[in-house]
């Protein structure tokens, strides 16, 4: 019966969607357009565009719809009306979906009612709501109430509760009023139309009493009737005077009724001010408490330097002796600055013979990175002069191996002369021919033997190439790490001076260290 109500309240957002029935609002479609025309700062266009318009019969996926709808519904009640509708039963969504059940439907429409009212535009759809029908205005103001916080402890929730019970003790009062109106209407209609009657008949008795005779006398039967006639006119106008006065009197006390709502509904709005002001206040509440809280640990400080000013009095005496203890030492530091000046005279020298040290230290270096370079120039031409002799020992092996082919080539032309000169053919020395090889044969393997050595030569050119990069690579390492051997060496060797420095150093000031306390333990005595 709720949902019946409630649907020509969404269908005066005038949106896009259809919303005329039940099946058509499962959707979710009209609702979030009514949300978006509420706020559309927090019903974004963005949430807008999530929400899925071509969902046709899949329940699936107008629950999806429904559930961002009602999320955002709850999370515009915590965050921006700030308040709690934990008492309030959420709607079932999966029912709604699936069956398109009006109850759950119903609790649904009344939460986004209840963003309607009290969203900023909220004076605008309160003004909507009076002008819809009495029956519907009756079960609109219920629909709110129910899901009002019933907190006592936050005063505005409280008083706009029964500003909503005011207003709708007000509607029900105007309903009463209107409907008093409305027979009184009826009454004053019937009785002009009883008036017009009277009158016409009264027209007509007078044709009659003229033709009959006079009405002014009243011995006669006409004018004892006319005398009653008029008697009941004038009975009748009083009645009608009477009943136009009390007209008025509603219609007057029906205006005042109406400025009273409009005054509660002002009312509403302060007390939705009030409401604001007094999360305001809250938070600043919150500040004071967490100044307050600073205010105590600030207490607990200044307990601390009352304490410390209590033992101020024990520093002043201990600086009356600390005063005392520092004319002597005036005294005993006159005494070292004179040692210190003779000090000062051995520290030059010191300065001199450790410039002299530093100046030789840095020849000693040098001379020692020169040595390391010589030495590793030796190295490199000790390996240089290896890769040489086997270099040699290489041409050696080729030359004796071209030797043994020359004598091999010479033999076989020296045998191919004598078999040209005995004149011996093929056809008469099968066996002869069987175990020689064809001339054009033996030059073509003599050709391919002499291109496969020249291969061989230059691919061991191109990898003694190869070798000699990796070789100039391997140097140049050899070089950088022969040089971060000597500086490591160099800076090992500065490490052991500053350390022999450092510890003459701490002995010397155990030394001082010793001789200015001897020195206090002889002025105590």
């Amino acid at each position: 019966m709720t949902l019946c109500f409630l649907l020509p309240q969404l269908q005066t957002f005038d949106t896009p969607a259809p919303c005329r029935t039940v099946e058509e609002l499962t959707t979710g479609e009209a609702m979030s357009q009514a949300l978006h025309q509420i706020d559309p700062a927090w019903f974004s266009e963005g949430w807008l565009g999530r929400i899925k318009t071509d969902v046709d019969d899949n329940w699936r996926l107008k629950m999806n719809n429904l559930k961002k709808i009602l999320q955002m519904v709850v999370d515009y009640y915590n965050e921006v009306l700030s308040q709690e509708i934990s008492d309030f039963p959420l709607p079932n969504l999966s029912v709604v979906a699936e069956h398109a059940d009006p109850v759950e439907l119903g609790r649904l429409l009344q939460l986004i009612l209840g963003c309607a009212v009290r969203c900023e535009r909220k004076q605008e759809y309160i003004q909507i709501i009076m002008t819809l029908e009495e029956s519907v205005q009756h079960v609109v103001m219920t629909a709110i109430q129910e899901h009002v916080p019933h907190s006592s402890s936050y005063y505005p929730h409280v008083q706009l509760k029964k500003a909503l019970e005011d207003l709708s003790e007000l509607l029900v009062e105007k309903e009463d009023l209107a409907q008093r109106c409305q027979e009184l209407d009826i009454q004053v209609a019937v009785l002009q139309e009883e008036r017009n009657s009277l009158l016409a008949e009264n027209d007509v008795l007078a044709d009659r009493a003229n033709q009959l005779d006079t009405f002014d006398d009243p011995s006669t039967p006409s004018g004892r009737k006319h005398s009653q006639l008029q008697q009941q006119l004038e009975t009748l106008q009083e009645e009608n005077f009477r009943l136009e006065a009390a007209k008025d009197d509603y219609r007057i006390h029906c205006e005042e009724l109406e400025k009273q709502l409009i005054e509660v509904q002002h009312r509403n709005d302060e007390l939705t001010s009030l409401a604001e002001e007094s999360r305001a206040l809250k938070d600043e509440l919150d500040v004071l408490r967490n100044c307050s809280d600073r205010v105590v640990m600030l207490e607990a400080s200044m307990e601390t330097y009352k304490r410390k000013l209590e033992n101020l009095g024990d520093l002043k005496r201990q600086m009356k002796l600390l005063e005392e203890n520092n004319t002597l030492y005036m005294q005993n530091t006159e005494s070292l600055e004179k040692e210190l000046r003779k000090a000062n005279a051995a520290r030059t020298q010191l300065e001199t013979y450790k410039r002299q040290a530093g100046e030789l230290h840095k020849k000693l270096s040098e001379e020692t990175r020169r040595a390391d370079h010589l030495v590793f120039e030796m190295k490199r031409l000790e390996e240089k002069h290896e890769t040489i002799m086997k270099e040699k020992e290489r041409i050696i092996v080729e030359r004796d191996s071209l030797k043994e082919m020359n004598e091999e080539l010479r033999c076989t032309q020296a045998q191919q002369h004598q078999l040209s000169q005995a004149g011996i053919s093929f056809d008469s020395h099968d066996n002869l021919a069987a175990e020689l090889v064809p001339i054009q044969y033996r030059e073509k393997f003599i050709n391919l033997q002499y291109e496969n050595k020249m291969l061989r030569v230059q691919q061991k050119e191109h990898e003694q190439e190869k070798i000699a990069a990796l070789q100039a690579q391997l140097e140049e390492s050899h070089k950088s790490c022969s040089e971060l051997d000597t500086d490591n060496r160099l800076g090992r060797e500065q490490i052991s001076e500053l350390q022999q420095q450092v510890e003459d150093l701490q002995k010397a000031l155990q030394r001082s260290s010793s001789r200015t306390e001897t020195h206090r333990s002889s002025i105590w005595r």
